[in-house]
């Protein structure tokens, strides 16, 4: 007969493991000797290191004793089942890990890849991190309020990228971070942009009607913020007969009327 420790060191587990797998009841009570100690024959030792390889193989304590008293048939199933549950939340961790992994490279922390992959493309045609970073926080925004869009503006987006004055704009604009709000190189983005804007009314691709009218008043006013010259770009915008960057619209007329140099 064994006492608890010998017991423990013949399963290769610790005498508390023992305790516990009684207080479960996986490991049934033993008769105790003379002197009040448990004592174990080798039917307790053959269980013990049964319950210790099922645990050690992954399979939870709360299925342990199912498997100990199945037929091989139903021990079978059961493993099976186990198996199929463990390679299931295995998958679950490595989706958990590879989020993890572009969470750290920073754009991907709310946003999909699809935008991901355009502020990548416009790191590619040379658009300095400053412009990108307003670019990232204001898709953020639009990610966060219309998900099942975004994929789709996307794909717009990228498809405008092919058009070579879609391209000259950004490179403008990138360079215009910094530019005083007199610098005369602004009138050639306003002339870009409005070339733009032509060819989108005649192709019927104007406004951002998917997001609402305080999101684009924030995301504007984060353009003018970030830029000297933006404010000026949006007033001789206006002056021709258009306004907002977000959301490029037409002037009403009887607003046009109002600026000095609407009929230039």
């Amino acid at each position: 007969m064994l006492t608890i420790s010998q017991l423990a060191s013949y399963a290769g587990v610790t005498v508390r493991a023992v305790r516990h797998y009684h207080q479960v009841g996986l490991l049934p009570e033993p008769e105790r000797d003379r002197s009040g100690y448990r004592s174990y024959d080798a039917s307790a030792v053959v269980r013990l290191i049964r319950i210790h390889t099922l645990a050690d193989a992954g399979v939870p304590l709360a299925r342990v004793q199912e498997l100990l008293d199945a037929s091989p048939e139903e021990f079978a199933a059961g493993v099976e089942e186990i198996d199929k549950g463990l390679r299931a939340e295995a998958r679950r961790l490595q989706d958990t890990r590879k989020r993890l992994a572009r969470l750290a490279a920073g754009e991907h922390l709310a946003l999909p890849q699809s935008v991901v992959g355009y502020l990548d493309r416009l790191r590619g045609l040379g658009v300095q991190e400053r412009y990108i970073e307003l670019e990232r926080d204001a898709w953020i925004m639009i990610a966060a309020q219309v998900p099942h869009l975004v994929d789709d503006v996307i794909a717009k987006k990228h498809e405008a990228l092919e058009h070579p004055d879609m391209v000259e704009l950004y490179r403008m604009v990138n360079e215009a971070l910094d530019w005083p709000d007199d610098d005369p190189r602004i009138y050639e983005i306003a002339d870009l942009l409005e070339r733009l804007m032509i060819a989108a009314v005649k192709a019927g691709e104007t406004g951002n009607g998917y997001v609402d009218d305080q999101l684009v008043n924030l995301m504007d006013t984060s353009v003018m913020e970030s830029a000297p010259g933006a404010e000026r770009l949006l007033a001789i915008l206006e002056e021709r007969g258009w306004k907002g960057w977000t959301r490029i619209e037409r002037v009403p007329a009887d607003r046009l009327d109002a600026h000095p140099g609407a009929e230039e």
